[in-house]
């Protein structure tokens, strides 16, 4: 594919800081702020001083430019400020206390954030996992205040418009990115003069040949409706005029990449796309507007299925528009758009349009993004599902975010008349879980269109959802067969996972309580004497956990055994064994412990939970009292000081048959899938893995796996750990003691 080149600046003209003064200047009375933003630039030229981009001007310009954009978004002063300084942390020796220091801290946290999503090694399109990690990270960072996503977007903008000095593979990469990422925002902002800018560039890039043939159609085409739209145009303004109606009019040709969806997406031959130019009619009033319709369609003959009324039922990102397409006298059909100036300021400009800087208004910027969230109900999901999205698979997030907010094409209404947006394919539980969490878990049926309907029923535009709850009423799994959005799915997944884990820790308790019941019958403790022993803050707290039920759990696992909780609390005396505390060996001999004592034939052996000693390990016992022997590694730290207690022992032949737990402590630099990893290790060399459990060592960037996996000997346990110590990350494993 040939390098597309561009002129210097990308062919748009060279603004100046007095542009960007001229600009703000029209909205920004106040001399402080004036002054801050004027600071704000002597510091970026200061700090950026000799910097150059690959085009070979002087890297402020970059800056400027930025600030132009967002000066031409009525933004405020801080995010202008935020605008010209945002690439000072990144490029420069600028420290974040200097910039918090000189311009404040809602500046600092706007840059830094800036700051965090430059970072990123963005576009690595040969690996799709980190693809997708890359994106997740600027969508949360974007999702933190709505005035990063501004900056951002007129940052990219401005990297589009000077691609041409860039390599080939490169403008390719960046263009892909801005599809992929950035485009959908700021189509959901309603910025539709970025969108569309954005878009012709980037097709500029990925499909320059096609780009280019389209260029040369469009202009075909135009100058040859020119003259008959101009005809239509002054027709129009005669009406309006002769009627008393305030207005403007203007036309507008299609974009270039909305011309290549219908030719290459929806295969429309380039003929057959009937409003290549259309005509723009802006008046004072809603109702003005539908009077400018009437008008029209009384004129022309409006061609049937072309009417839209975005007046009355606006788009999510706060659209609002009346469409209609007429004949013209040349037998053309044209598309006609009868708007508001509010509404053509919001069409334009977007969410911008709605909170633009305005002042003297005791402007919040927290109280500005919950705003956003109220009216814009996307923009909260995309707040909601960026929050908890740190953690988790990456591609998932994404793909999340792509199918609920980005390519939701549903419309369906409350009882109420509020509009809620949904992917196609989408159900009444879908439509459940987007107006509350709590209403999808309790859902137990649904009304559509006034008529009761099963829960799977396709929703399509135009339908009126009723929700029927039942507090006593939770998620079917069935439920997962059929809904479309990954909100609802995870919410499903999410409680049933939920579920599923509480039965699970019932069951524990329950087993857990048994096994130390048991224990403490055999020293003469009924159940009600064992709870009053047990629920103490001092044993629970020795024991580490927080409640009784917990100790219960633990106890399951094994750790503690029921034997080391009664050690601790000194339970001595078995039922109707005498008062000699010597009396220790009158238990019967475990046949099943592969281990033996020479002279101790009816002793019970037990091989120790705190080293988990295995055959081929060199072992010793140590006589307990009322117990038997309980058989330790050799360099066991719980039995270091007990020399008088200790015997000789034997691991009995031919044990390679049986599987013995072994507890190991694996030490690896964290990433992403190293769980995984190690699972699969396990897994591919058939070896039975009964628990692990990770923890982060604080800001080091390393995480310790507590394990516990079962082979038959040491001899296979060095194998496993040489397995272990292969995977990348791995650096150290170890033989736990408890």
């Amino acid at each position: 594919m040939a390098e597309v080149k561009n002129l210097p600046n990308g062919g748009y003209p060279m603004h100046t800081f007095a542009d960007v003064e001229d600009l703000y200047y029209e909205y920004i009375s106040s001399e402080h702020d004036r002054k801050r933003i004027n600071q704000a630039y002597e510091f970026m030229l200061e700090k950026h001083e000799g910097q150059k981009r690959m085009s070979g001007e002087d890297y402020a310009q970059h800056l400027i430019e930025v600030a132009y954009i967002l000066s031409d978004l009525h933004c405020g002063p801080n995010t202008i400020i935020a605008g010209l300084l945002h690439d000072t942390l990144e490029d420069t020796k600028t420290s974040l206390e200097e910039i918090v220091h000189f311009f404040g801290e809602d500046v600092g946290m706007l840059v830094e954030s800036l700051t965090k999503i430059q970072r990123l090694k963005l576009s690595r399109m040969e690996n799709e996992e980190f693809e997708a990690e890359d994106h997740r990270r600027i969508f949360i960072g974007m999702a933190k205040d709505i005035r990063v996503i501004l900056i951002k977007l007129a940052d990219r903008l401005h990297n589009l418009r000077t691609l041409g000095s860039l390599s080939c593979d490169r403008q390719i990469a960046l263009a892909q990115e801005s599809m992929d990422v950035f485009i959908p925002i700021a189509h959901r902002l309603g910025l539709d003069k970025i969108k569309s800018e954005m878009q012709d560039l980037c097709l500029k890039y990925l499909e320059p040949d096609i780009y280019k043939h389209i260029t040369s159609l469009l202009t075909k085409k135009t100058k040859t409706l020119e003259k008959s739209l101009d005809g239509i145009k002054k027709r129009i303004a005669d009406l309006l005029f002769e009627n008393h109606i305030p207005f403007e009019i203007e036309s507008r040709v299609k974009s270039i990449y909305s011309i290549y969806h219908k030719m290459y997406v929806l295969n429309t031959p380039f003929d057959e796309i009937y409003d290549i130019l259309a005509l723009r009619i802006i008046t004072d009033t809603e109702i003005q507007c539908y009077e400018i319709l009437g008008l029209i369609h009384q004129t022309y003959v409006p061609i049937p299925g072309r009417f839209k009324d975005y007046i009355a039922m606006p788009k999510p990102n706060l659209y609002q528009s009346l469409h209609t397409s007429i004949l013209g006298g040349d037998g053309n059909r044209y598309e006609v758009q009868i708007r508001t100036k509010e509404m053509d300021e919001v069409a334009e400009v977007g969410v911008a349009a709605h909170w633009a800087y305005k002042e003297g208004n005791g402007y919040n910027s927290k109280q500005e993004q919950q705003e956003i969230e109220n009216k814009l109900h996307w923009f909260r999901d995309f707040v909601s599902l960026s929050s908890n999205a740190e953690e988790g698979d990456a591609k998932e997030y994404v793909d999340s975010l792509t199918k609920d907010i980005f390519e939701a094409n549903i419309y369906v209404f409350t009882p109420k008349g509020k509009v809620i947006e949904l992917p196609s394919g989408s159900t009444p539980v879908d439509f459940a879980y987007k107006i509350h969490t709590k209403v999808g878990d309790t859902t137990v049926g649904a009304l559509v269109n006034g008529v009761m309907v099963p829960l799977n029923t396709v929703l399509e535009t135009g339908d009126m959802v009723e929700i029927k709850t039942s507090k006593n009423s939770t998620p079917s799994e069935g439920w997962l067969s059929f809904v479309k959005s990954s909100l609802a799915k995870q919410s499903i997944k999410r409680f049933i996972s939920k579920k599923n884990a509480d039965q699970e820790r019932g069951e524990k308790i329950q087993k857990g309580k048994q096994s130390l019941l048991d224990s403490f019958k055999d020293k003469g403790i009924d159940e009600e004497e064992m709870v009053s022993l047990l629920n103490t803050k001092k044993v629970l707290e020795h024991f580490e956990c927080n409640s009784l039920d917990d100790l219960y759990v633990m106890v399951y696992g094994r750790k503690p055994s029921p034997s080391a909780v009664i050690d601790y609390l000194k339970i001595r005396k078995p039922v109707n064994q005498s008062n000699d505390s010597d009396a220790t060996f009158n238990f019967k001999a475990d046949s099943t412990c592969p281990v033996y004592c020479k002279g101790a034939d009816n002793i019970a052996i037990s091989l120790a939970n705190c080293c988990t000693p295995i055959p081929g390990d060199e072992i010793v016992g140590y006589i307990t009292r009322g117990k038997g022997i309980s058989v330790h590694r050799h360099d066991c730290p719980n039995i270091e000081n007990e020399k008088d207690r200790l015997i000789d022992v034997y691991w009995k032949p031919n044990l390679d048959k049986e599987n013995y737990p072994v507890d190991l402590v694996i030490q690896a630099v964290d990433r992403q899938k190293l769980l995984l990893d190690i699972m699969s290790a396990l897994a591919n060399h058939k070896i039975p893995l009964t628990q692990i459990h990770g923890k982060v060592v604080g800001n080091s960037g390393k995480v310790n796996f507590q394990t516990t996996i079962l082979v038959p000997n040491s001899k296979r346990l060095t194998d496993v750990i040489n397995i272990l110590l292969n995977i990348n990350g791995v650096y150290d494993i170890k033989r736990a003691t408890h």
